[in-house]
């Protein structure tokens, strides 16, 4: 028989891991869901497969959505101020530079909403395959930037494994 204090060590671990799992399911799944349903945003910009039922862009087409637009981030090909609502799901802590990219949602809409991985949970925010920087707030949706690090190890995780953004 195994000793006691490695299977209560082993349920601790696992315990642990399903607990991050459901807060995860929560912020990424729930939260996120609830934020594009409270209204028709006029510009999704890096809508992944998500509709958010005016104009969708990314930087790839990664499913067929209606009104898709293929973009640079940094220069999106819109007017000043061409939209009234503009959301950006979980894409700030992707790009190279947040502070220019924010600028870039700003020139185009009137009111932008961010959404970024929140501080309390962490296996979305400590994810070095593919986020850059860990954003400073518990909050799930922002209508300002709100202040960032880097992600310590990133570059150099991303360089060996991880995903590969031009952008």
């Amino acid at each position: 028989m195994s000793d006691p204090r490695t299977v209560h060590a082993v349920l601790v671990i696992l315990s642990l891991i399903i607990t991050l799992y459901g807060i995860h399911l929560v912020s990424y799944c729930v939260l996120k869901r609830r934020i594009l349903q409270r209204q028709r945003w006029d510009l999704n910009v890096c809508c992944g497969r998500t509709d958010g039922g005016g104009v969708n862009a990314d930087i790839t087409v990664h499913a067929r959505m209606p009104h898709m637009v293929v973009v640079d981030v940094y220069h999106l090909p819109f007017g000043d101020r061409q939209f009234d609502a503009v959301l950006s799901s979980h894409t700030i802590e992707h790009v190279a530079d947040p502070g220019r990219f924010f600028e870039e949602l700003t020139r185009v809409g009137h009111d932008v909403t961010l959404v970024i991985p929140p501080l309390w949970d962490p296996l979305a925010v400590v994810n070095p395959l593919e986020h850059r920087w860990v954003f400073l707030s518990f909050k799930k949706d922002h209508k300002s930037l709100p202040r960032y690090v880097r992600l310590p190890l990133a570059s150099t995780v991303q360089d060996l494994f991880g995903q590969r953004i031009s952008t």
